[in-house]
């Protein structure tokens, strides 16, 4: 935990009901499940003072939720389709100014990022900052950071289902009523998919966790770069999902 006086919680939403690749989040990598290593990874970021994992009620879920329970992890459990409200509840609990939204598909989550794109939320005072307005993160490194207060706000709007299972759409949709800024990396890697929505995705990220056996929480971004540039076949496990990437929500440019 950081020295900041900005206190600054993670929510990291994750369910075992998933349309593409159902219980993906408790699919075994080294030994553990996927969701293990991704919350051994987030617990790195420096300027985090709690790391919440938002499941459903949904019976689908208890596995999941008993595992973290067992694991000491802080769990809430809300709507299985509402999932902004989840983020909505489970925030209430914990005294923040901010708070970084994850998804439990993302397993190669990068601390480091977090802890930049947290220091750069505080500098420039703004309600919404991601690194998914414009990409130039790989797929699989999302991280958005909403200001305390901002997702209540939605609440004075009719809300798509939509709205409310993207949580954060209703946000970035309204740039006239949010203020909106884009965290950009220092090169263009966003073509690269790190997410695990298909088992061809699972394979790719097992294997990137294979080569960091003994050091699943500590790689970094460079470190995974360089791995897919000296083993280029790799990129071919899950390409067929690269086409097309992500057409389900049209972005309003700000």
């Amino acid at each position: 935990m950081g020295a900041m006086k900005n206190k600054t919680i993670a929510i990291l939403q994750a369910r075992m009901s998933s349309n593409r690749l159902p219980g993906k989040v408790m699919m075994e990598i080294n030994g553990l499940p996927m969701i293990y290593w991704q919350i051994q990874r987030v617990k790195r970021v420096k300027n985090l003072s709690k790391l919440i994992v938002a499941t459903s009620t949904d019976q689908s879920d208890n596995e999941l939720s008993d595992f973290l329970t067992r694991n000491s992890v802080d769990v809430f459990r809300g709507s299985l389709q509402d999932v902004l409200s989840r983020y909505q509840i489970s925030s209430k609990n914990y005294e923040h100014h901010a708070l970084v939204r994850l998804t439990g598909d993302c397993p190669l989550v990068m601390p480091e990022l977090i802890d930049e794109m947290i220091t750069e939320f505080y500098q420039t005072e703004v309600d919404y900052l991601s690194n998914t307005l414009d990409r130039t993160f790989p797929h699989g490194l999302d991280v958005e950071i909403v200001r305390s207060g901002v997702l209540d706000k939605l609440n004075r709007f009719i809300l798509t289902n939509e709205e409310k299972e993207h949580v954060t759409l209703g946000v970035y949709l309204r740039p006239e009523t949010f203020n909106l800024a884009n965290f950009m990396g220092h090169t263009n890697n966003s073509i690269e998919r790190w997410t695990v929505d298909y088992k061809e995705d699972f394979e790719l990220i097992n294997r990137i966790f294979m080569e960091f056996k003994g050091r699943e929480a500590e790689f970094n971004y460079q470190d995974v770069v360089n791995f897919l540039l000296h083993n280029p076949q790799l990129r071919s496990l899950n390409s067929v999902h690269i086409k097309g990437e992500f057409p389900r929500i049209k972005r309003n440019p700000i």
